[in-house]
């Protein structure tokens, strides 16, 4: 089953995108064939994608988008770039190793980018935008998940450094970082406001990887156990102000719950697009089954809410860069196209069959890494949470 470039398979036009963005698509979806799906079920089977992946997206300017050309990235905040990348990596049937990829670019980048100071600047910026230094955030801890004021890691001061204790899981890139933004408390005996943000370099003494997780889905992706003792930090690598982790965490979330719905609703098209395709080859009763009426009204019906959640997330898109997307707004981008995400794979899954079932198969992929999105960045619950604060409720 052969995969083309998400744009040349859509029957309508997107206006959100210029010739700038099509011409960036192109470039993006011949890297993906070139150097990631001929490797892609050998990074499967491994459990992780190489780190030289990243400094080969680097080198052709797929990372580091929003990061100032003076450090070596893209110049440029316009987070339609991100978006082409999110749905290129969905059609060739990316998934673990993909999330990597967006992670660096969508989720750690914005923290860096914003709050780093002149010096931290010189220091990491070149290497994050070239793929030298791979990055991480580490929030969710073995007690605490949605709960960011609850966790229990600290970085105590002592001179001109912190002493950071705790530990961390179901960290994206956990294996692959050089660089990890931590959140933990300077001031225990705060709640939010104690939270702070510093970066932990690979090869600092007390810090320690644990194994790399055995997960449903996203394999290539290395998702990992982190562990911090007596971990001595410099204050030089604290991120923006102490005491203002919690803000700076919940300011970036609505870009990380965007980018997961991009991939939500990517991922959803790129399952009906593999599954229109099935079912105008596979015969049965002695005839396709496209034919049946079953199979065009399940599709259908999936088209027509792919379409309808991707004009919502287009438009989240340009309030995002316009500085206006709400919280609310993300949140229901999120739970949306994660469910959709879900509903799409596990329904087009069923028309192929036996052969749905085998991992050979993207679309059996496609249902496995589907099943964490509606968790990960904050759960379908959450979410509905948020957009229920919105109502006032």
């Amino acid at each position: 089953m052969t995969s083309t470039s998400s744009a040349a398979r859509a029957k309508t036009p997107r206006p959100i995108f210029d010739d700038d963005h099509e011409a960036f698509r192109a470039s993006f979806a011949s890297f993906v064939a070139a150097e990631i799906v001929p490797n892609y079920m050998e990074w499967e089977e491994a459990g992780i994608a190489p780190h030289d992946l990243y400094e080969k997206a680097g080198e052709y300017g797929f990372i580091g988008m929003a990061i100032a050309e003076e450090f070596g990235g893209g110049g440029t905040a316009d987070f339609r770039f991100n978006q082409v990348i999110a749905e290129e990596l969905a059609a060739a049937g990316i998934g673990g190793a993909g999330l990597g990829l967006t992670l660096h670019n969508d989720i750690t980048t914005p923290y860096f980018v914003e709050y780093l100071n002149d010096e931290q600047s010189q220091r990491w910026l070149p290497g994050i935008a070239s793929g030298a230094l791979v990055t991480a955030i580490a929030m969710t801890e073995p007690g605490t998940g949605s709960d960011l004021a609850g966790i229990a890691s600290t970085a105590i001061r002592d001179g001109d450094e912190y002493v950071l204790n705790g530990s961390k899981t179901f960290i994206t890139n956990g294996i692959n970082a050089d660089l990890v933004i931590v959140a933990a408390k300077t001031d225990p005996n705060e709640r939010h406001a104690g939270v702070s943000l510093m970066v932990v370099e690979r090869g600092m003494d007390g810090f320690e990887r644990g194994r790399n997780l055995d997960k449903i889905g996203m394999h290539s992706q290395d998702t990992a156990e982190l562990f911090f003792t007596d971990v001595r930090v410099p204050v030089a690598n604290l991120l923006g102000d102490e005491g203002k982790g919690f803000n700076y965490l919940t300011a970036n979330l609505a870009q990380e719950r965007l980018s997961i719905a991009l991939t939500g609703v990517a991922s959803a098209r790129a399952a009906l697009d593999w599954t229109v395709e099935y079912v105008s080859e596979r015969m049965a009763f002695g005839k396709p089954i496209s034919t049946f009426q079953n199979t065009k009204f399940v599709l259908a019906e999936v088209k027509t809410e792919v379409d309808i959640a991707q004009a919502y997330v287009d438009q989240c898109v340009l309030a995002l860069n316009a500085g206006t997307l709400s919280p609310a707004d993300a949140a229901q981008a999120k739970y949306w196209c994660t469910e959709l995400q879900l509903r799409a794979a596990d329904r087009c899954l069923q028309l192929f069959g036996g052969y749905g079932y085998m991992t050979e198969y993207p679309i059996a992929r496609n249902y496995a890494d589907a099943r964490v999105t509606s968790i990960y960045g904050g759960t379908t619950e959450v979410m509905k949470t948020i957009i229920a604060k919105d109502l006032g409720l």
